[in-house]
């Protein structure tokens, strides 16, 4: 008798009305802190796809079968820039057209930065960074900087090819510094941008990704302001970077680099390049460069061999090694607080 039942004690729940639930939106993201701001704003209503694993460089990559069907899922589709990842234009125009695409360096109120040219950096902010400039200009036009270019003419032509190479290649990487995200008050700006365009596409949870976006906002008000006074007790701390990557970070912390080793995170310097880099660590007598983990640390080794600089420290701007998810952005910056501070101490 028993099972007899069990069709009439189910009919009432038939025939009852299906509760409609709204669907959380489809988001692909570009890179690990972007993965990690949107995730933030979502929350444990879902998670977004990164297209872009972790340790690959952004500026150009192969899509894996499964990332290329994330983008094609998509309803929403946040990226720093196309200057950082071009080829993702082609692949958002033929996979997910349909999807709300947000450019974050586009979103109102990000600070933009260009990239800076040479590979020595002119110190700012402070006075004794201004008398540094201003040796240098006059160190490149004169003195014992002279003196180098004079004898790097008599090398030869390979070196003067060097030259022109190294200086063809820096107007090829010059306009808008695309690393934008290293600023945490970009960040703020790109949390609020992120709630409202989900907000739209999923109106039934929009208070909830408002709400998320502004406790972020307010994490990351109280991790700029703990250190900012940190960094402030080490400023004029000298340290070369591996590829100018960290403007953004620097300019917000006032902890300016005295240079890049490479013009770019693929590239190799040129041998006039070395030589500028060497030249800067004697005269400003540096204390770190800081290595990224995916290149090949020989290179620094190599460059920095017998100065007495430190080089074990880790720098690198995509968050490598942390785990993926909300904390990963907040973790990622305060990792490059920590970099300086223990160069700081070298």
């Amino acid at each position: 008798m028993r099972h007899r039942l069990l069709p009439s004690l189910s009919l009432p729940l038939m025939l009852a009305p299906a509760v409609a639930v709204a669907e959380v939106p489809s988001v692909a993201v570009d890179i690990p802190p972007v993965h990690s701001l949107v995730a933030r704003v979502m929350g444990e209503l879902g998670s977004p796809d990164l297209v872009i694993q972790s340790g690959a460089s952004p500026h150009g990559y192969s899509m894996r079968p499964s990332e290329a069907r994330a983008l094609s899922d998509a309803d929403a589709v946040f990226f720093v820039s196309d200057e950082l990842t071009p080829w993702l234009a082609k692949a958002r125009a033929s996979l997910a057209a349909d999807a709300d695409a947000v450019e974050l360096m586009e979103v109102p109120g990000t600070l933009h930065l260009t990239y800076r040219e040479g590979p020595t950096f002119k110190a700012h902010h402070h006075a004794d960074e201004a008398s540094s400039a201003h040796g240098e200009e006059h160190d490149e036009h004169g003195g014992h900087e002279a003196h180098a270019d004079h004898d790097e003419h008599h090398d030869g032509d390979h070196e003067a090819h060097a030259d022109h190479d190294e200086h063809h290649d820096e107007h090829g990487h010059d306009g808008e510094n695309p690393h934008g995200w290293l600023d945490p008050v970009n960040a703020h700006a790109w949390l609020g941008a992120i709630a409202e365009s989900l907000a739209a596409q999923d109106p039934e949870h929009a208070a909830t990704y408002r709400s998320n976006a502004q406790a972020g906002q307010q994490e990351l008000e109280a991790l700029t302001e703990s250190l900012s006074a940190r960094l402030a007790q080490v400023q004029g701390t000298r340290y070369i970077v591996f590829h100018d990557a960290y403007q953004y970070f620097e300019h917000r912390f006032d902890v300016p680099a005295s240079g890049a080793i490479s013009l770019g995170d693929a590239s190799t310097p040129s041998p006039a390049r070395v030589k500028k880099i060497q030249a800067r660590v004697k005269q400003d007598d540096i204390q770190c460069v800081f290595r990224e983990p995916q290149y090949n640390p020989a290179l620094i080794e190599s460059v920095f061999e017998g100065t007495g600089v430190k080089t074990s420290i880790v720098f690198e701007p995509l968050g490598v090694g942390l785990p993926l998810g909300e904390t990963l952005y907040p973790q990622l910056i305060e990792r490059l607080g920590q970099g300086i501070l223990g160069c700081a101490d070298a």
